[in-house]
This record gives C-alpha cells, structure tokens and sequence, in this order.
C-alpha cells in the first residue's frame, strides 16, 4: 500500500472532533497500550500527547527530550508515556506508529526518535523509503516493513488510540503535556517541565 493510499484511510480527518470525556482520572489512569519510559514506581508522571508527523514534536524531541530523559527518566524520578495522536502529516504519522508497533516494545522508542528525526526529509516528499530505512536499522526485512504498512488492523488500532486521545482526553494539538495530570499545552522547555515536575512533587 502506498502511503498517499494509507492517507486516505485515516480515519481521523484534517480535524478532531472535541466530545465529552472521561475527565482527568481518564487521562491520568494506566491506559493497557500505553508506551511508556522509566520506573512504573516514580512519584511524577509525564504524559506527552504527541504525534511523528509533527514537526512542533519533533523539535521537542530533537531539542528536549535527550536532556529530559536523562535528568528525570533515567534517574527514576519521572515516569514518560508517549500516546499517540495524528496531527501534522497524518500519512507520516500513521506509518510511523504503525512500524513503531511492529518493531516491538524494545525497538519502540528507537523507531520513534528515528522518524522524529528524520521527519522533514518526508515532508511533501515520498516518506516510505525512509521508513523502510528505519525499519532495516531495527532489524525489519523488506517483507516484514511492507506487511506492517499493508496491515489493516494495525491502521485500525493506530487510528482508534487517536481518536479515543482525541475524544476522551480532549486532546486537539501537539504536543499536550500532562504532569501529574496538570495540562502544558504546546512545546515545553526543560525549565519550563522541570518547575512542573517540582510542582507535582509538592503536591503529593
């Protein structure tokens, strides 16, 4: 399947549709497909609404994270999940999760970062060649590459965690931070989550 095909299947549209959600204990709870970084046991959770075919992402990703990780992920003080949403280039996004998944929990974020990283070369540009470049460097044959993107099912899923962000949790934009379940909407500095994170702490 071509990825212009795969555009026109997403189910999302150019925009979401904003209902009634589930509140914030709907936000903060353990979701089962949740991809996440980090201790379970750590007293602050991060949640990033967040999208590979944005480019506000993947600025954050690129600029921030490594150094966000390594402060409060790697050290235990912070637990990171990453929810998937289709902003910016739904194509991109879409196919970029959809290989994330196939990569398996290990690769997960590997793929991630790499499409964040290689994001603007796909840009109004044919993006399968380069996806299939990430899915060699994880370990994926062409064949395994080509099935992940055909696979109905895993469109499906990627789509149904979309909307449910988009409709349950009133998710509209990328990035949305969650930090302890108080909202940061837009890219964050890291001053600007590390005086979140303080703030959490404080409130437990």
């Amino acid at each position: 399947m071509s990825l212009a095909r795969l555009t026109r299947r997403i189910a999302l549209g150019a925009a979401l549709a904003l209902i009634a959600g589930a509140g914030l204990a709907a936000i903060t709870a353990r979701q089962p497909d949740d991809m996440a970084l980090g201790s379970p046991r750590a007293p602050v959770t991060v949640i990033e609404y967040g999208s590979v075919g944005c480019p506000h992402c993947a600025a954050w990703n690129n600029d921030v994270f490594p150094a966000f990780k390594a402060r409060y992920v790697d050290t235990g003080r912070v637990r990171y999940v990453l929810r998937e949403i289709l902003t910016g280039d739904q194509s991109i996004a879409a196919a970029g999760f959809m290989l994330a998944r196939c990569a398996g929990p290990a690769k997960y974020f590997q793929v991630v970062d790499a499409v964040f990283h290689r994001q603007s070369s796909m840009l109004g540009a044919p993006a399968g060649a380069v996806l299939q470049e990430i899915a060699k460097q994880v370990g994926m044959s062409d064949a395994a590459f080509q099935a992940c993107i055909d696979d109905q099912k895993g469109l499906d899923a990627v789509n149904a965690r979309s909307q449910r962000h988009a409709d349950q949790d009133k998710v509209d934009s990328t990035p949305t931070f969650f930090v302890n379940g108080r909202r940061l909407d837009g890219e964050q500095t890291l001053a600007q989550l590390a005086q979140a994170i303080r703030a959490a702490r404080r409130r437990r």
